[in-house]
Protein backbone atom coordinates (compact mmCIF):
# COMPACT_ATOMS: atom_id res chain seq x y z
CA UNK A 1 0.00 0.00 0.00
CA UNK A 2 0.89 3.60 -1.02
CA UNK A 3 -0.03 6.14 1.61
CA UNK A 4 0.73 9.97 1.38
CA UNK A 5 -0.64 13.52 1.46
CA UNK A 6 -1.08 16.27 -0.88
CA UNK A 7 -1.31 20.26 -0.12
CA UNK A 8 -4.29 21.32 -2.64
CA UNK A 9 -2.33 24.74 -2.97
CA UNK A 10 0.94 23.01 -4.25
CA UNK A 11 -0.69 22.38 -7.08
CA UNK A 12 0.35 24.76 -10.16
CA UNK A 13 -2.48 26.81 -11.79
CA UNK A 14 -3.97 24.63 -14.55
CA UNK A 15 -2.83 21.18 -12.95
CA UNK A 16 -4.83 18.13 -13.75
CA UNK A 17 -3.61 15.25 -11.12
CA UNK A 18 -5.21 12.45 -12.18
CA UNK A 19 -3.23 9.05 -11.36
CA UNK A 20 -4.95 5.82 -11.73
CA UNK A 21 -5.87 3.93 -8.33
CA UNK A 22 -5.68 6.53 -6.03
CA UNK A 23 -8.07 6.78 -3.08
CA UNK A 24 -9.20 9.65 -1.05
CA UNK A 25 -8.65 8.90 2.52
CA UNK A 26 -9.83 12.16 3.81
CA UNK A 27 -9.60 16.05 2.86
CA UNK A 28 -9.07 18.61 5.72
CA UNK A 29 -8.65 22.34 5.78
CA UNK A 30 -6.31 24.07 8.13
CA UNK A 31 -5.31 27.52 9.22
CA UNK A 32 -1.50 27.32 8.22
CA UNK A 33 -1.04 31.61 9.24
CA UNK A 34 1.14 30.95 11.81
CA UNK A 35 3.69 28.78 9.37
CA UNK A 36 3.32 30.22 6.12
CA UNK A 37 5.87 32.28 4.61
CA UNK A 38 5.55 34.87 2.19
CA UNK A 39 3.45 34.20 -0.60
CA UNK A 40 1.93 31.19 0.70
CA UNK A 41 -1.84 31.08 1.52
CA UNK A 42 -2.97 31.09 5.09
CA UNK A 43 -5.60 28.03 4.68
CA UNK A 44 -4.39 24.71 3.55
CA UNK A 45 -6.38 22.09 1.86
CA UNK A 46 -4.78 18.85 3.19
CA UNK A 47 -5.80 15.57 0.85
CA UNK A 48 -4.70 12.90 2.62
CA UNK A 49 -4.59 9.49 -0.12
CA UNK A 50 -3.56 5.93 -0.50
CA UNK A 51 -2.98 3.36 -3.31
CA UNK A 52 -2.36 -0.52 -4.01
CA UNK A 53 0.10 -1.45 -6.42
CA UNK A 54 3.60 -0.61 -7.56
CA UNK A 55 3.78 1.84 -10.28
CA UNK A 56 5.71 4.51 -7.56
CA UNK A 57 7.65 6.05 -10.45
CA UNK A 58 4.26 7.15 -12.76
CA UNK A 59 2.80 8.13 -9.32
CA UNK A 60 5.88 10.36 -8.72
CA UNK A 61 5.81 12.05 -12.05
CA UNK A 62 2.54 12.88 -11.92
CA UNK A 63 2.91 14.81 -8.73
CA UNK A 64 6.65 16.08 -10.28
CA UNK A 65 4.18 17.30 -13.33
CA UNK A 66 1.50 19.18 -11.36
CA UNK A 67 3.32 20.91 -8.55
CA UNK A 68 3.78 24.30 -8.30
CA UNK A 69 7.15 25.21 -8.55
CA UNK A 70 7.04 28.48 -6.92
CA UNK A 71 8.46 28.49 -2.86
CA UNK A 72 9.43 25.04 -2.79
CA UNK A 73 5.91 22.79 -2.49
CA UNK A 74 6.50 19.09 -2.45
CA UNK A 75 4.71 16.03 -2.06
CA UNK A 76 5.87 13.18 -0.02
CA UNK A 77 4.39 9.42 0.56
CA UNK A 78 5.39 6.21 1.96
CA UNK A 79 5.72 3.02 -0.05
CA UNK A 80 6.16 0.23 2.18
CA UNK A 81 10.24 0.83 3.65
CA UNK A 82 10.78 3.39 0.80
CA UNK A 83 10.19 7.31 1.24
CA UNK A 84 8.85 9.48 -1.40
CA UNK A 85 9.49 13.13 -1.48
CA UNK A 86 8.46 15.06 -5.00
CA UNK A 87 9.07 18.36 -6.00
CA UNK A 88 8.57 20.30 -9.30
CA UNK A 89 9.91 18.51 -11.75
CA UNK A 90 11.92 16.75 -9.33
CA UNK A 91 11.78 13.27 -7.35
CA UNK A 92 13.51 11.59 -4.58
CA UNK A 93 13.46 7.80 -3.32
CA UNK A 94 15.19 6.29 -0.64
CA UNK A 95 14.77 4.07 2.01
CA UNK A 96 13.37 4.63 5.69
CA UNK A 97 16.41 5.31 7.53
CA UNK A 98 18.82 6.42 5.16
CA UNK A 99 20.29 9.84 6.02
CA UNK A 100 22.32 10.41 2.91
CA UNK A 101 19.14 10.41 0.73
CA UNK A 102 16.93 12.31 3.52
CA UNK A 103 19.68 15.13 3.05
CA UNK A 104 19.79 14.82 -0.48
CA UNK A 105 16.03 15.85 -0.61
CA UNK A 106 16.28 18.29 2.26
CA UNK A 107 19.40 20.27 0.48
CA UNK A 108 17.04 20.20 -2.80
CA UNK A 109 14.18 21.72 -0.92
CA UNK A 110 16.09 24.06 0.57
CA UNK A 111 17.32 25.35 -3.28
CA UNK A 112 14.24 25.16 -3.83
CA UNK A 113 12.56 27.75 -1.91
CA UNK A 114 11.02 25.01 0.90
CA UNK A 115 11.42 27.05 4.51
CA UNK A 116 13.20 25.37 6.90
CA UNK A 117 10.67 24.70 9.14
CA UNK A 118 8.65 22.74 6.54
CA UNK A 119 11.34 19.94 5.43
CA UNK A 120 9.74 18.38 7.69
CA UNK A 121 8.09 15.21 6.31
CA UNK A 122 8.12 12.12 8.40
CA UNK A 123 10.77 9.26 8.61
Amino acid sequence: MITGYLIGESLRPGACFQPRGLRLRKVSRIDASATATAGQPALWTFIEWEADGDDISGLAEAFAAALEPELGWYADFDAGDELVVVFAGKVFRYVRGDAAGRAEAIAYGRSAGTPEHQLDWKE
